[in-house]
């Protein structure tokens, strides 16, 4: 009995393991991660929008979880195309491989107000002019294995250009 339990546990880890890995890597890991927001800020200016950074990495499952999540709600995605640069903001000091990357993590955490200390993914709203006017904790979005649509609608509409600035 004891062999069958052990076996149906190492089955199920085997399971988890290969459903995390099989969300789309969406962390661009080889770009400067500064550049990158400048970049979005800059192209947010011109259409009238504002920029939110999911910051984390793809060695974060939530943040893999959050990102197929978003991509596969057709309501979500239109208040982001809208309203929103979206970029996927690499953050992963524990890995990096050089000091660039490592003062690159430092000074990402810097401009945006040591956002990591939420954990990840943390979502950061940056306006047209290039202020961080919101960080968002994603565990109040969250439900059970995943996110509450409701939730991530209502943060999202929230802090649209429309509704911040009225």
């Amino acid at each position: 009995m004891k062999r069958i339990l052990l076996a149906l546990c190492i089955m199920q880890l085997a399971v988890s393991a290969e459903a995390q890995t099989a969300l789309k890597k969406v962390y661009n890991e080889e770009i400067n991660p500064l550049e990158q927001i400048d970049q979005a800020i800059g192209k947010a200016k011109t259409e009238g929008k504002f920029v939110v950074c999911q910051v984390g990495g793809n060695w974060c499952p939530w943040c893999l979880r959050f990102a197929d999540f978003i991509s596969n709600d057709s309501t979500i995605r239109k208040v982001l195309d809208e309203n929103f640069e979206y970029i996927h903001v690499n953050y992963n000091p524990s890995k990096s491989e050089n000091e660039e990357k490592q003062l690159q993590a430092k000074a990402l955490m810097e401009k945006l107000n040591n956002c990591g200390r939420f954990g990840f993914p943390v979502f950061v709203v940056i306006d047209d002019e290039g202020r961080l006017i919101h960080i968002q904790d994603s565990s109040y979005l969250e439900e059970g294995q995943g996110y509450n649509r409701e939730k991530v609608l209502r943060f999202f509409r929230n802090w649209t250009p429309q509704a911040v600035k009225k």
